[in-house]
């Protein structure tokens, strides 16, 4: 199965945004999660501080999504002027 050229860039546009989405989303997460949870344990407020610190990584992940969407919506587009 031979792939054209325009789809190959397609093709490997999705990767690099599936990567890099997924890391966005999750690095953030998992970095307030576990500052929350040791906050939590040194002030013993289980399970507040875990819970605001994943409602700011969700908030932090979304502004990063919503940035990097704007982003790779114009590399979509230079695909197309270009081939």
């Amino acid at each position: 199965m031979l792939i054209d050229q325009k789809d190959r860039k397609y093709y490997l546009l999705g990767l690099r945004i599936a990567g890099d989405f997924g890391a966005t989303i999750a690095a953030p997460v998992i970095i307030f999660v576990l500052v929350g949870q040791w906050l939590d344990g040194k002030y013993d407020k289980a399970p507040w501080l875990t819970v605001v610190s994943f409602l700011l990584a969700a908030l932090l992940s979304g502004r990063m999504i919503y940035k990097k969407a704007k982003k790779y919506g114009k590399q979509f587009q230079e695909i197309d002027k270009k081939i």
